[in-house]
């Protein structure tokens, strides 16, 4: 069972930034891909940005040239960076974790963190 531990979330002004971090319990190596999705109040949960194993990324039109996903593969985290923060932003961010094992595919989640923005 991997396990995630999601950690930066706070209260920000309009503008300024945040750095999440996702912990992660065995090495990333082994799972597919990697995620930050979030959900805001009265919305379904949204993906946000991905990277998989080799290092292909995808991001949510709404955060491109904002936010950048990253990987640390020695300690098993992955990060997002947030810049230029909107209200709209506000959510609870979850980190995702995906495996295909061998073709079933099985999704892993953190607890979630919750990113405030003030305009």
């Amino acid at each position: 069972q991997v396990q995630l531990m999601e950690s930066g979330g706070g209260l920000v002004q309009a503008g300024g930034s945040l750095r999440l971090s996702c912990a992660v319990s065995e090495s990333i190596f082994s799972l597919n891909a990697m995620g930050w999705y979030r959900q805001a109040p009265g919305k379904q949960r949204e993906l946000v940005a991905s990277v998989t194993t080799g290092g292909s990324t995808t991001y949510a039109d709404s955060v491109k040239g904002r936010f950048t996903i990253s990987r640390d593969n020695a300690k098993n985290t992955v990060y997002l960076q947030m810049r230029s923060l909107k209200p709209e932003d506000t959510a609870v961010y979850y980190c995702n974790a995906v495996a295909v094992v061998p073709i079933t595919r099985i999704d892993y989640w953190g607890q979630g963190t919750q990113v405030t923005v003030s305009s």
